[in-house]
């Protein structure tokens, strides 16, 4: 499969495109799925940064992992769920369109294996 992926902008470069459209329009959609799922994983993982948090900042830093977790050992605030449910939304709308443009990359590839078979 790497041999293909290869193959493809090697052939855009062969065709005409430069180097900057061959990227654009060949290299780039190949590789989206993995940027956009480490991406998201990144992102998820940053929040149980607690404890990295804890020992790294300075006495007069207070961070949002630090800030969230006092909240939370003193009482749960309105503000601390407003805030969980804005981050469970963002990360979950994200989720969701990277499975879409997956998928319509998915579709869009098999739809061009068929018209060049």
């Amino acid at each position: 499969m790497q041999l293909m992926k290869n193959r493809l902008a090697f052939a855009a470069l062969d065709l005409g495109c430069t180097h900057w459209d061959a990227l654009r329009s060949v290299t780039l959609p190949i590789i989206a799925p993995a940027v956009i799922s480490g991406w998201l994983l990144a992102f998820t993982l940053s929040l149980d940064d607690l404890v990295i948090a804890s020992f790294v900042t300075g006495p007069s830093a207070t961070t949002r992992p630090i800030k969230n977790f006092s909240s939370v050992r003193l009482g749960v605030s309105p503000e601390i769920n407003a805030l969980s449910t804005i981050m469970i939304g963002r990360v979950t709308i994200s989720f969701i369109t990277a499975s879409i443009i997956s998928n319509r990359a998915i579709v869009m590839q098999k739809r061009d294996e068929r018209m060049a078979s």
